[in-house]
């Protein structure tokens, strides 16, 4: 019988080299999005709006939230080094941001097991929430982290 692994363990000793890997996003990037928190179970990022991603009434667009809160389910899903990938997401626009905004999106493990991560994103403007999504993660068989024979 195989030894049940303790992801939060993993976590744990791997946090550094985990994030690393995980901020390592180059569309993230490339956007502006800078990683703030990073926990397991938890990943919060956020985006200052510029003048070029807005659509043509002047707010901010879809795509850009969207990135946003993908970018915060991905970090959050793959929070214990195992490979994971979007599975789904359903996205729900409440309010619009423009060009001059921070918008943070928080990202919260609601649940997860072998197979599958469950995961609600939150995106906010100041206190104002502008977006929710829910997302579901495929857990992949292999970590991309160096894992040591006692892990």
């Amino acid at each position: 019988m195989k030894k049940k692994i303790d992801e939060y363990q993993i976590y744990e000793k791997h946090s550094e080299q985990i994030y690393k890997q995980v901020k390592n996003d180059p569309y993230a990037q490339s956007l502006g999005i800078q990683l703030t928190k990073f926990e397991a179970g938890f990943a919060e990022a956020f985006l200052e709006v510029q003048s070029h991603m807005v659509n043509a009434y002047g707010t901010v667009h879809g795509a850009v939230i969207y990135a946003l809160a993908d970018f915060a389910f991905s970090v959050v899903c793959n929070a214990y080094g195992k490979t994971s990938v979007g599975l789904s997401t359903t996205i729900q626009f409440i309010e619009a941001a423009k060009p001059g905004d921070r918008i943070v999106a928080r990202a919260i493990e609601v649940r997860r097991n072998f197979r599958t991560g469950f995961y609600r994103i939150e995106i906010f403007h100041e206190q104002n929430l502008i977006a929710t999504m829910e997302a579901v993660s495929y857990r992949k068989d292999h970590y991309f982290i160096e894992l040591d024979v006692q892990d």
